[in-house]
């Protein structure tokens, strides 16, 4: 079959694989309709993530058809000819951690536990496509996927909601909603989004579901804050102006009640010389990270408040201003998104015409064209904001 591979730093290529087999009972056969580059499948390619192979099949955005499930799965729960939505982290769904609907920190499906113990302390649920740091597995930017433990992870669609409505059920979109849940919003409540990507657009979209006065877009490309504008956000270009005094001087000098950090490890600052600083560092191997977007949400973050990060860090960061943590009462929630909690409500939302994930979509591709969409998503080129690929 045709899978995307990653083959190297800052490269991709469309290979022919062996098709996936079902290896264990809970196992099914996924023949892939559509599938999504994600903003963190770019920290693969560039080389952010330890632990990739040469020939690694990426993609953890994938939904499609079943076409072969293992003797141990009830068919009940899942049969041959369903159409479902498969979700980022590999769940058990027995451990102590999936009882307590925290999914992505699943106890039991990464078989390199060990080694991810080694980088975050304890281990993380397997994940697909995304390095050998969280299992290996091979991802869904293929013709077809094994999906693991497929009772208890696929989510099957049993409405006429077309693939483009449904396909971020997989990640951004749960990302996003729990990145606004995770921030306690209360009625009144101004929430500042850092990052106006596909995850930070589905943040805006969920704070104001769940009730925000008034939402901010904190960005620096024009189409992006055109696209949160036009849903009636209200967008901080952080290239024209000082993100915090910017800010300060919308919510009266208080600063947002909550923060929501949707960038992560690759921020890039407004200032060339705090820029040149992160990048310099990294170079250096002092730090992996570089947390301009983190930085900026905790200093800007009015005392008592929220801040809420989404943005996926993978390593060590320097100058994290733990003392404004501390002395003025902020709370930190973060978390890689458990999923699993949040598909079936969210599809209720998309339903019932609450949320539209399709406005976020501005290029559709065949999956042979996987590396141009790559190339178009890194360098931001022809405004494209997601990317989507049908095998």
């Amino acid at each position: 079959m045709k899978a995307n591979c990653w083959t190297g730093r800052n490269t991709v290529e469309v290979l022919d694989v062996p098709e996936p087999s079902i290896l264990n009972s809970r196992d099914a056969i996924v023949r892939i309709t559509s599938t999504a580059i994600c903003g963190s499948d770019l920290h693969l390619l560039d080389g952010y993530v330890p632990t990739m192979e040469k020939g690694d099949v990426m993609g953890h955005e994938f939904m499609g058809e079943v076409v072969e499930v293992g003797s141990g799965i009830d068919a009940d729960k899942l049969r041959v000819g369903d159409r479902v939505v498969v979700p980022f982290p590999i769940a058990c769904g027995a451990c102590g951690a999936c009882r307590a609907e925290l999914y992505s920190c699943c106890e039991n499906t990464n078989p390199n536990a060990g080694l991810s113990e080694k980088f975050f302390g304890h281990p993380t649920a397997g994940i697909y496509g995304y390095s050998h740091l969280t299992g290996g597995f091979a991802g869904g930017q293929a013709e077809y996927a094994r999906v693991v433990l497929a009772d208890v992870n696929a989510l099957k669609i049993g409405s006429d909601l077309d693939d483009e409505q449904v396909l971020f059920l997989s990640d951004i979109l749960p990302t996003g909603y729990m990145g606004a849940e995770m921030c306690d919003i209360q009625e009144g409540d101004v929430v500042a989004v850092w990052g106006a990507g596909p995850v930070g657009q589905f943040a805006m979209d969920s704070a104001r579901v769940l009730g925000a006065e008034k939402v901010i877009a904190i960005d620096k490309e024009t189409y992006r804050l055109d696209m949160a504008t036009a849903e009636g956000y209200t967008a901080v270009d952080y290239e024209d102006v000082d993100v915090r005094s910017a800010l300060l001087e919308l919510t009266g000098g208080r600063g947002p009640d909550k923060c929501i950090d949707a960038v992560g490890m690759e921020a890039t600052h407004g200032a060339s010389h705090v820029q040149l600083y992160d990048r310099a560092k990294q170079a250096a191997r002092s730090e992996t990270d570089r947390p301009h977007a983190l930085r900026q949400a905790i200093l800007s973050c009015r005392s008592g408040g929220v801040v809420s990060v989404i943005g996926v860090y993978g390593g060590l960061i320097d100058k994290f201003p733990a003392g404004a943590w501390m002395n003025r009462s902020l709370t930190l929630r973060t978390g890689q998104c458990h999923v699993q909690k949040y598909m079936k409500p969210l599809l209720g939302l998309i339903e019932q015409g609450k949320i539209d994930p399709t406005r976020v979509i501005t290029h559709r591709l065949p999956l042979s064209e996987a590396p141009t969409g790559y190339e178009l998503f890194k360098n931001k080129a022809d405004n494209c904001e997601k990317v989507v690929l049908r095998p």
